[in-house]
């Protein structure tokens, strides 16, 4: 069961807390945004990163697809060797599941308080520190507090990622720049209506596909979904 506990205003926004199932891991503690109506960007840290006013309170809602992902990291057997990189985390649910279970992996997001956030769900749940990188495709690179995302990976994983057409390929070729080779990558993807643009660059990176449809029905405590798990790969 998911309680909600709005908290006052901090530095401009409120936030709540919840108590998140993820089937087949215990429950998560997570501090959230109250909703989408929160803003708070005084010194445009996020303006000049390209985050306009209707979009920064994104990073900091929990959204259907991130707990499909989170979902199939609960699944996944733990390899203390396998390097695991999360794109446009934003609260990481499913970085947070891997992390718990042992997984060695990275969360990584464009938003200057993505890490922030992080951090203190880490410390809700009782959880020792992860690496959290910066992780930007595209034009905007200004200087950043964080460190920015500078290795390679075995596992790329995002959710919800693709909500550009990105005809230029930026995301296929920032996930080529991180990815090492007979690697896989994995996007959970609501349908958005961009996969065709996806596939096309991806394929241009010598990644084959693997597409699974996901039809989850709609419960007493949770709403329906529809969309797609997307499976790349190289030989």
């Amino acid at each position: 069961m998911n309680v909600h506990l709005p908290h006052p205003p901090h530095d401009g926004y409120q936030t709540k807390q919840e108590s998140i199932a993820v089937q087949g891991v215990p429950n998560l503690v997570i501090r959230s945004l109250l909703n989408k109506q929160q803003f708070h960007d005084p010194r445009n840290a996020a303006l000049d990163l390209g985050i306009s006013s209707a979009f920064w309170s994104l990073f900091g809602l929990l959204w259907p697809s991130g707990s499909r992902l989170a979902e199939r990291m609960a699944l996944r057997p733990v390899n203390a060797d396998e390097r695991i990189l999360e794109l446009g985390c934003g609260l990481g649910l499913a970085s947070l599941v891997g992390h718990r279970r042992g997984a060695n992996i990275t969360a990584s997001d464009c938003h200057p308080l993505a890490g922030k956030f992080l951090r203190e769900n880490l410390r809700l749940n009782h959880l020792s520190p992860m690496n959290y990188q910066h992780g930007q495709w595209g034009e905007h690179k200004p200087q950043i507090q964080d460190v920015a995302v500078n290795s390679k990976f075995d596992l790329i994983i995002g959710s919800d990622i693709l909500y550009e057409r990105d005809e230029r390929g930026d995301l296929a070729h920032y996930i080529n720049e991180h990815i090492e080779d007979h690697a896989e990558v994995w996007v959970v993807d609501p349908n958005r209506g961009n996969r065709s643009h996806f596939h096309r660059n991806m394929a241009a990176q010598g990644f084959l596909l693997s597409e699974e449809a996901l039809h989850i029905t709609a419960t007493d405590t949770e709403a329906a979904y529809k969309g797609r798990m997307l499976t790349y790969s190289r030989d």
